[in-house]
Parts: C-alpha cells; sequence; structure tokens
C-alpha cells in the first residue's frame, strides 16, 4: 500500500472509531429513556453521514486495488473493511442488522435456536415494562414534535431519528424474545441476550447449577477478577452456573474473556435449573 493509500486508512479508521461512542452514547440515551435535544441529534446523524461517505470512499479505492491484484471481488470487499473498520464496528453493525431481522422472526412468533425437545427459557420479564415505556414516550415524541417544529428540514431530520429510536427498541426487545436461553436434551445450554451475546456451555463443563437472585450493579455484561461472569437483565440475575473449566466468550463489540462462574436471569428459573440438572 502507498504511503497516501496508508493515511487515507488511518483516517477512516480515526474517524469511524471516534464517531463510535456518539453512537452508542445515543444508543444508551435511548435505552435509559433519556432523550437528547434535537440539536443534538442531528449533529450527531450529520458527523455520522459524513464519515460513512469517507468510509464509502477509501473501501472503494481499496476494493480497487485489491481488484487490480488479481483477488476475486468477495475476497476483495472482506479485505477492504477489515482494513478500515475497526473489529468493535463490525461487530456493531452485525449486532444491529440481527436485531432488525429478529422484527421479522417476532412477527411469525419463532425462535431462533431453539429445536425439537429443547427448553426455551425467556429472560426479557425485567425489562419489558421499561422498554415499552421508552416506546411510548418515543411515539408520543414523535407525534408531538411533528406539530410543533415548523421548519421542513429539522422536521424531517427529527422525523427520522425518532423513528429510528422506536425501531431500535422494537429490535433490542425482538431480539430478546426470539433468541431465548436454550436447554437441550444432552445437558448443553445456550445462554444469550439478543444479538448481543451468545455463549454456548457444554454438559460436561457444567460443576452446579441453582437458582440464585442477586441484583448486581453494572452493565450487561460484567466480568470481575476473579472470572465471575454477571449477564445482568433489569439490574438482576436470578440463575448461577458454576463450571470445572473456564470457558472463552465474547462480548458484544468483540473483546474477549474467560468466565468460571456464570450468573445470569431467567423469568423461570427453576425450570432452567431442574432441566440443567436432569437431561435426557
Amino acid at each position: 500500500m502507498s504511503g497516501g493509500g496508508a493515511r487515507r486508512v488511518r483516517v477512516a479508521r480515526i474517524a469511524v472509531t471516534t464517531v463510535l461512542p456518539a453512537e452508542l452514547a445515543l444508543a444508551l440515551c435511548l435505552v435509559a429513556g433519556v432523550r437528547p435535544s434535537g440539536w443534538a441529534l442531528a449533529g450527531a446523524e450529520a458527523l455520522v453521514l459524513a464519515v460513512l461517505l469517507l468510509e464509502a470512499w477509501v473501501l472503494r479505492s481499496l476494493y480497487a486495488a485489491a481488484r487490480a491484484r488479481g483477488a476475486d471481488r468477495r475476497s476483495a470487499r472482506r479485505a477492504a473493511v477489515r482494513q478500515v473498520v475497526p473489529r468493535a464496528i463490525r461487530r456493531l453493525t452485525l449486532n444491529e442488522l440481527r436485531a432488525a431481522a429478529s422484527l421479522g422472526r417476532w412477527a411469525l412468533r419463532s425462535k431462533h435456536g431453539v429445536c425439537p425437545g429443547d427448553l426455551a427459557a425467556g429472560y426479557t420479564g425485567p425489562q419489558t415494562v421499561m422498554l415499552y415505556g421508552l416506546l411510548f414516550v418515543s411515539v408520543i415524541e414523535t407525534v408531538g414534535l411533528a406539530v410543533l417544529i415548523p421548519w421542513p428540514t429539522i422536521h424531517r431530520v427529527a422525523l427520522v431519528l425518532d423513528l429510528y429510536g422506536v425501531l431500535l427498541v422494537l429490535a433490542l426487545h425482538a431480539a430478546c424474545v426470539t433468541r431465548p436461553h436454550v436447554v437441550r436434551p444432552d445437558g448443553s445450554l445456550r445462554i444469550r441476550y439478543g444479538a448481543l451475546f451468545d455463549l454456548a456451555v457444554p454438559p460436561d463443563a457444567v460443576a452446579s447449577v441453582r437458582v440464585d437472585r442477586r441484583y448486581p450493579e453494572g452493565r450487561l455484561v460484567t466480568l470481575s477478577d476473579d472470572g465471575v461472569l454477571d449477564l445482568i437483565v433489569g439490574s438482576q440475575t436470578s440463575v448461577t452456573l458454576e463450571l470445572n473449566r473456564p470457558l472463552p466468550f465474547t462480548r458484544p463489540l468483540g473483546a474477549r474473556g474467560e468466565a468460571r462462574t456464570i450468573r445470569f436471569h431467567a423469568d423461570d428459573p427453576r425450570a432452567l435449573v431442574d432441566a440443567l440438572r436432569q437431561p435426557a
């Protein structure tokens, strides 16, 4: 790669990495029920648009260079994306696409990764009321801003942002509903949180499991220094799973970790624990 090409890649990576915290902050505000001002949202989205245009220009250049070296189209696309887009952003985009796809699965009342004979254990109870409340507030705000904002351009921007917020909340809930925890007949367990977290626990890794309701503080995925992984839903967990060996897991944005104990939530923890203790 030439010096100019390397500089373009560095600029693109810095730009997209700088915008990521702003996008995450907006998403966290939406999930927490805090609505930033319209000007802040419009400015953030304008910055995102500028970065996307820069990304498209650099990606096109890298793709053309890879094709000139003889790479096929698929390999050239992958190489260009890996050079420009950091892993965290690739993971975030993939998670959003999976969550959006869950809307269709939710409408069809189907579950992802659940086979006949499996126990599907839901975990959305503690957060359902909060998410529906946030959805109601978002819809009311959308209607209110449509009436109050007199400037057409700002009105369109606010409308798009509010509709995106509504879609984001619905997709988050749909992903959690359609991707439950799964206990298979052989005693294996799949622990999930929507499209953000997915950990397979083989039956020979389970030392013990029990109902254990706790109210920890922290983010969705919290790992302590002694290897205790908390997957927190609605500020609580209800099942504690002790492992006989550390298991690797992947955080929502791609970082790796190892857990020796896993605490997570299930709406019916007793049924999940009994199913794990008594495999077919």
